[in-house]
């Protein structure tokens, strides 16, 4: 049987790990949940999604789309899922220079194939890198920003353990 939450990410430049991270650490505060997992996108497994209840997925927007690495997870597992997690609760977050929505439709459009349920509305934190220098450059999140994190994580995490969703 399913459950807990997966958290399931990619970062280039350390902000979408430092969110998936602080997302986590809301989860597991928690005292009533089952399980909350974090797991790399590129290792994320058919297996993995299956046994999870509900998901959150984080990662940054590169030219206007999520990561090739995130893409390649949901490639790697899109098929074999279908029909199998229908239902199931998910929400996103996005690190991004200026704006974020490009990857946020794209995993939106993509998760709509599995019937997933959106659960909380997307967070997508701007670092507002616009110089080749800054988008490269490793990136550092507010305490605002990493706590709105641990709260999406923990709401989550709660609405499993409680059957809200």
């Amino acid at each position: 049987m399913a459950s807990g939450l997966l958290i399931v990410w990619h970062s280039r430049t350390g902000a979408a790990e430092a969110m998936a991270l602080a997302a986590a650490e809301g989860a597991r505060a928690e005292r009533s949940t089952e399980v909350c997992r974090l797991i790399g996108a590129e290792q994320a497994s058919v297996q993995d999604l299956l046994e999870a209840a509900g998901y959150l997925f984080c990662c940054p927007e590169n030219l206007g789309s999520m990561t090739g690495e995130m893409k390649a997870f949901f490639d790697r597992t899109y098929y074999p899922l279908l029909g199998q997690i229908e239902g199931r609760p998910y929400a996103t977050m996005i690190a991004a220079g200026s704006d974020g929505t490009g990857a946020e439709r794209q995993i939106d459009r993509i998760v709509t194939g599995w019937r997933l349920r959106r659960v909380a509305e997307p967070m997508i934190a701007c670092t507002e890198a616009q110089t080749s220098e800054a988008i490269l450059a490793r990136k550092n999140l507010g305490q605002n920003t990493l706590e709105n994190c641990r709260a999406l994580g923990q709401a989550i995490a709660v609405g499993l353990a409680l059957g809200v969703f």
